[in-house]
């Protein structure tokens, strides 16, 4: 015979678990390497203009690669935003962190949840919904199409498995 804490350990399984986040491809080092590279350019290029009497293009060579850093700033902050899904027997929650660590949850009943998909023909899967009561709340924005359509088949067995219930094994 199962206890109530046997039950409630059972209802806060994790059947489907996942943490979203933007790709990518610089890191750190490449980006000081790329900023190196950039600002030496720069700024043998702006002693060539300066050494023609252009001073004042000198001047414009750095405002480039000031531009160009607070782009890469900015890039790098917004990759901090991230989405978290985790399916249990008993809920669906989908908490999302904004790149200012803004938190927004959302809880859904696994039993009423379905799926749904905009998909391009020649692009694939272009968005992906949650969907119950009327509510159509979007996520994995950060996937790819291929990685889209992995997600929503990882997602889409969990989401059975939530409606299958939790299997008891009374041989123990």
């Amino acid at each position: 015979m199962s206890t109530g804490n046997e039950i409630e350990r059972e209802r806060d399984v994790e059947i489907f678990s996942a943490r979203l986040t933007p790709h990518r491809s610089l890191n750190r080092t490449g980006f000081l390497a790329v900023m190196l590279f950039l600002s030496a350019v720069s700024f043998v290029t702006g002693l060539v203009f300066l050494m023609m009497g252009a001073w004042p293009v000198f001047g414009f060579f750095g405002l480039d690669v000031l531009v160009i850093w607070w782009a890469f700033k900015v890039n790098f902050r917004a990759a901090r935003a991230s989405e978290e899904i985790v399916v249990t027997p008993s809920e669906l929650r989908v908490r999302r962190v904004s790149h200012r660590g803004q938190v927004v949850e959302w809880a859904f009943n696994p039993l009423w949840v379905r799926l749904d998909t905009e998909i391009d023909e020649d692009f694939g899967i272009e968005h992906l919904y949650l969907i119950s009561r009327g509510r159509r709340l979007r996520i994995a924005g950060f996937l790819g199409p291929q990685e889209k359509a992995s997600f929503y088949n990882g997602l889409v067995e969990a989401l059975n498995a939530a409606k299958r219930g939790p299997t008891y094994n009374p041989i123990t």
